[in-house]
């Protein structure tokens, strides 16, 4: 206890420089489903408040979704990595994002003594979303269809007076990744385009994704510390970026390129993991900046 006590004094130095400044973090993954790691992460939030960093969150559940449509008998299907959303799927979308996921994650929060508050897009007009277009080229015939994602939305405008509001107070928020059409429907968003807009909309200094890998690995598999927009494009067109990697890039590139000082993707795995990203020399995972 005294050694983590002592860990705590060195790095309040290097915390309270962000004092002030706003931090997205998107948490996600097994860092989210595992009940340690999600005590330690509500701990972190509130430390960053206290020592004057103002904190959004943005969170996943996919798992949690999956789990719930299976429960209920009702089949899902993928598109590149995006869930076919119809109302019967929509409707267990937003029960269980901002319903069970999110009010967990409020009640960590304020357990570990902070003051958290949940949203959705849906809350003060903050997310508004246009649906999500695909399309396909069928090889044989080079033909090309759309492809119906359903209830699958993207940000369209973020409206980010209710977060501004907040700010000026000690809340937290917390945010589900559900937004809202020109026509009222309600559009399920994925949570890494989400955190990405919110970051951009707010002049965050920080967006940190919290993934389950390391960061950025190179061709032996070491982690990459840092890129630049320009590294990490290259490095996407090459191939050394690929996968699930991909599109959490693009979201860190689309944040940058849009005012935000760096983001971050980080092993949401490993404890304290965004305390040590900011107070550690070299950081916890990889960091992209401008340039």
């Amino acid at each position: 206890m005294l050694a983590k006590a002592a860990v705590l004094h060195e790095a309040l130095p290097y915390l309270r420089r962000y004092a002030g400044k706003t931090f997205v973090i998107k948490y996600g993954g097994h860092a989210m489903g595992e009940e340690r790691l999600a005590h330690l992460f509500a701990r972190d939030i509130v430390l960053l408040r206290q020592v004057g960093i103002r904190p959004v969150v943005v969170h996943g559940g996919g798992p949690q979704i999956g789990a719930m449509l299976k429960r209920l008998k009702i089949e899902s299907t993928f598109v590149e990595g995006l869930r076919v959303t119809d109302a019967a799927t929509m409707d267990v979308v937003e029960m269980v994002l901002s319903g069970s996921v999110n009010k967990q994650i409020v009640q960590a929060i304020n357990d570990a003594g902070g003051f958290a508050v949940g949203l959705s897009g849906k809350d003060g007009h903050l997310i508004r979303a246009e649906r999500v277009k695909r399309v396909r080229r069928d090889p044989k015939s080079d033909k090309v269809r759309s492809l119906d994602l359903g209830l699958v939305g993207e940000p369209k405008e973020i409206t980010p007076h209710i977060l501004q509001t907040f700010a000026q107070s000690d809340i937290i928020p917390v945010i589900a990744p559900i937004g809202f059409g020109d026509g009222g429907e309600t559009l399920n968003i994925n949570a890494d385009t989400v955190a990405g807009a919110i970051a951009a909309a707010l002049g965050a200094v920080r967006l940190f994704m919290l993934t389950d890998v390391a960061g950025v690995l190179d061709r032996t598999g070491r982690l990459i510390p840092e890129m630049t927009a320009k590294q990490a494009r290259a490095a996407l067109k090459d191939g050394t970026i690929s996968g699930g990697m991909i599109p959490k890039v693009e979201t860190c590139l689309a944040a940058v390129a849009r005012g935000v000082e760096g983001a971050v993707i980080l092993d949401g795995r490993v404890p304290h993991v965004a305390l040590l990203e900011l107070f550690t020399e070299r950081g916890a995972g990889t960091l992209i900046r401008a340039g």
